[in-house]
């Protein structure tokens, strides 16, 4: 059997674990927790082996997840890192071979365009094999949950920092260097908002709204929600996890409406380390009251106006019910309350459901393209958190 193979991905996958036998072997440089989960149980139990890339960067950037290495090490796989990896096989059993374009992501196998084959041909499992085999040598020792957990806290304290200028490029790459190279060295295009969840951040308050033609740059340097969304003291945001997109708003007067302006991914609530300092408060004495944080990192900012950002009366009236996740869910019920603005009422952030996430997503992306997002020069000149 030989099979090209250019949709449908995430079923060429789950069909070829489910009807293999023995070892797991997997070369992927990017990988994340939920589509690694949705293997792990797929496939029967047996050894795996997995080379990937242990690029701190990638975690930082959200292309990578520690969490789906952590699932690995907790099912007995053993994992090692090249670096430069750009090659994607996945070796299931001793003769099932898929060679493809697509990473273990969810974008990967469920909507991007990716292109390779499905195969149980004995020649090309053996060179398959021998392939993997020659790489797994080359690769280095195996990784282990003591240099995962230190790997972790160095990525959360990079993102809990959030200033450009301390890119994630500048973190180390852990991966061994394999010759002849596995890849050309080049940095691949991350995935930043690869995310299955999105909330609605609201800035301002019913008797404090803006004037549509405040400039962006001046809400961020106000609000600090470059670094941090802000949420009241009594009001603690467990909802929101790690990387979750966050989608910041203003809310505006004549007419009343709030702009969604800018976006970001999330860092979950850690008691510890997320409330406003003496310092933070003494620069934006509102936080006071609103000392609470939900950290974000990778953030852009339409540029020019809030005026230029989207309208969220206009994706409430194209989606009614079905824009927040709450509303669908009673209107699924037939019971509560289904009206999308009265959801809103005294919220700091509300939950967006898939429609609504990815009308919103297309909408500030043709913001972006059309007006520009704020230059990273600008942002770097704003005040950050101060490093833990």
């Amino acid at each position: 059997m030989f099979e090209l193979v250019d949709s449908d991905w995430d079923k060429v996958i789950e069909d070829a674990a489910l009807n293999a036998s023995g070892k797991l072997r997997l070369v992927c440089p990017f990988i994340k927790s939920r589509t690694v989960a949705r293997l792990l149980e797929r496939c029967a139990s047996g050894p795996i082996e997995v080379i990937t890339r242990f690029c701190l960067a990638d975690f930082y950037e959200g292309v990578s997840d520690i969490a789906a290495l952590e699932l690995l090490l907790n099912r007995g796989a053993q994992v090692r890192g090249v670096k430069g990896l750009h090659s994607k096989l996945y070796l299931f059993g001793p003769s099932q071979v898929v060679l493809t374009s697509a990473n273990l992501t969810e974008a990967a196998l469920l909507r991007n365009k990716e292109f390779g084959f499905h195969s149980d041909d004995a020649d090309i499992a053996h060179a398959a094999h021998a392939y993997f085999d020659r790489l797994w040598k080359s690769a280095g020792r195996d990784l282990t949950a003591l240099q995962l957990e230190e790997w972790k806290l160095r990525v959360v304290e990079a993102q809990a920092a959030a200033r450009p200028e301390r890119s994630g490029q500048s973190l180390p790459d852990f991966g061994t260097v394999v010759a002849p190279a596995t890849g050309n060295g080049l940095p691949q295009t991350p995935l930043p908002f690869d995310s299955d969840r999105a909330f609605l951040k609201f800035f301002g308050t019913g008797t404090n709204r803006a004037d549509r033609n405040m400039l962006s740059l001046a809400e961020v340097e106000r609000s600090g929600c470059h670094w941090a969304c802000t949420y009241p003291m009594g009001q603690i945001p467990r909802a929101v996890g790690e990387g979750d997109v966050m989608y910041i708003s203003r809310l505006i007067r004549n007419p009343n409406d709030s702009l969604i302006f800018g976006r970001a991914r999330a860092l979950r609530h850690d008691d510890a380390r997320d409330i406003a300092s003496a310092s933070e408060i003494a620069r934006r004495p509102w936080k006071k009251d609103w000392p609470r944080y939900i950290r974000v990192h990778h953030a852009e900012f339409v540029a020019g106006s809030i005026g230029n950002g989207v309208s969220l009366s206009a994706l409430i009236e194209a989606l009614g019910s079905d824009s927040f996740v709450s509303t669908q869910r009673n209107a699924a019920l037939g019971t509560g309350n289904t009206s999308p603005t009265r959801a809103l009422m005294q919220k700091a952030h509300v939950q967006l459901t898939q429609q609504a996430f990815r009308w919103l997503d297309a909408r500030i992306e043709a913001c972006f393209e059309a007006y520009g997002t704020l230059p990273a020069d600008a942002l770097a000149k704003l005040d950050w958190p101060e490093p833990a």
